[in-house]
């Protein structure tokens, strides 16, 4: 029988948990058996260097947590997606062209329940020498205190394309408008109706064709944003929000995203879903941590053993034909919208990978969870995120989250058995 290697490389910032358990839950599930040949994942952290166009790329996956900022990873990730079909997670193209601006877009045609938004001109002048004759003859005045006033206070400032809550401003007031306006400068700015009151701030992580929602507080310290909440949603309402996230990643190609959602009794708001770079940090998921490198380890697995081709561009015309259909109401299209995300996702067939070819996958991971390597991996990163008198009180949190995720997992795989 032969034996395939994929090498897969991670390009990495400023983390090293996520990495470390990436790397141990591979190591654990080593050879593995698929249609008639034996397959590996090797791993590798990227480095960066100079790089030839011509040059053939090694790797066969690339899991991105940088190219967002860093324009060289950037570029190279392109040639290797071009010339050399590497499998990306995510895909530079659709994240450097369709941010949040235009994922609002879409979602809108789409009928889902975007937050009424406007995109305000820039503030300041653009650093450009065709600025002072564009703007006088083209930029139309307008009064930013109308608008605000016909969209009804309070509202959100917020860059266009931002992420990681940056330039994002609460509008209460006229007075906020204009601070929030006078403090964007450069930054293209979207104004947005908030949601208010709602029952419940969810977010969802997706990952392939795995979503997770959960509880997310954002008005809680980082570590704390995250509740451990299992039935916080009802089964209506957090299947829409499964069905909205896996719509976003199936129709811009997105595989690695999390999708931000206000719940006000059974209706469910998306107001930010293009997150390049998911936080997956162990301070900040806990409890979920270990689902989070399960399916990002399974779905890494998936696409290199079945040789999944990567689609570089959007084909949005399969999802505006349902949502223009004057026929359908907003569960059929929801409906519809599932199916295609299914489709994209090859959602049957990677369910089947998983219980047939990677059956021990869940004890793999918790027998992982309870050595003292994550243990050690979770010290490490405690003692490099807060201070030294704060972190026997982390130590003892995480650890009881940790725990509580060890008891939940073996009660599941008692009651499956």
């Amino acid at each position: 029988m032969s034996e395939n290697h994929y090498l897969v490389g991670l390009l990495l910032g400023a983390e090293e948990d996520w990495p470390r358990a990436f790397e141990a839950i591979c190591g654990r599930i080593g050879i593995f058996e698929y249609a008639g040949a034996k397959h590996v994942v090797d791993i590798e952290r990227v480095h960066i260097a100079p790089f030839n166009l011509r040059d053939r790329a090694r790797h066969r996956l690339v899991i991105d947590r940088l190219a967002y900022w860093y324009y060289h990873p950037r570029e190279w990730l392109k040639k290797v997606a071009l010339m050399d079909d590497v499998y990306l997670l995510n895909s530079p193209f659709t994240f450097q062209s369709m941010e949040k601006h235009s994922a609002y877009c879409a979602l809108i045609r789409l009928g889902m329940k975007v937050p009424d938004t406007v995109l305000v001109p820039y503030k300041n002048p653009i650093d450009n020498v065709r600025w002072a004759y564009t703007a006088r003859n083209y930029n139309d005045p307008f009064d930013l205190e109308a608008i605000a006033a016909t969209m009804g206070y309070p509202l959100f400032m917020k860059p266009f394309d931002g992420g990681g809550w940056r330039g994002v401003s609460r509008v209460r007031n006229v007075a906020d408008l204009m601070a929030a306006y006078d403090d964007s400068g450069e930054m293209l700015m979207h104004l947005q109706k908030s949601v208010e009151p709602y029952d419940v701030f969810a977010r969802a992580l997706t990952i392939g064709p795995e979503t997770k929602v959960m509880h997310f507080r954002p008005d809680e310290p980082m570590h704390n944003r995250y509740a451990v909440d299992h039935d916080f949603l009802s089964a209506g309402v957090g299947q829409e929000a499964v069905t909205i996230a896996q719509t976003v990643n199936a129709l811009f190609r997105w595989e690695f995203n999390s999708c931000e959602m206000l719940i006000q009794g059974d209706t469910v708001l998306p107001i930010d879903y293009a997150n390049a770079c998911p936080d997956v940090a162990v301070t900040s998921l806990h409890y979920y941590f270990p689902w989070a490198m399960k399916a990002l380890v399974t779905w890494t697995a998936f696409c290199v053993a079945t040789n999944r081709k990567a689609r570089l561009h959007i084909d949005p015309d399969p999802w505006f034909a349902i949502g223009d259909d004057p026929d359908l109401d907003y569960a059929a299209k929801l409906a519809g919208y599932q199916k295609l995300a299914d489709a994209h996702f090859d959602t049957d067939r990677y369910y089947e990978f998983c219980e047939t070819v990677l059956p021990d996958i869940d004890q793999q991971v918790l027998e992982w969870v309870t050595s003292p390597q994550f243990d050690q991996m979770l010290l490490d990163t405690i003692s490099s995120t807060y201070p030294g008198q704060e972190q026997d009180t982390f130590v003892a949190h995480f650890r009881g989250l940790i725990d509580l995720w060890i008891r939940d997992e073996k009660a599941s795989s008692a009651a499956v058995r």
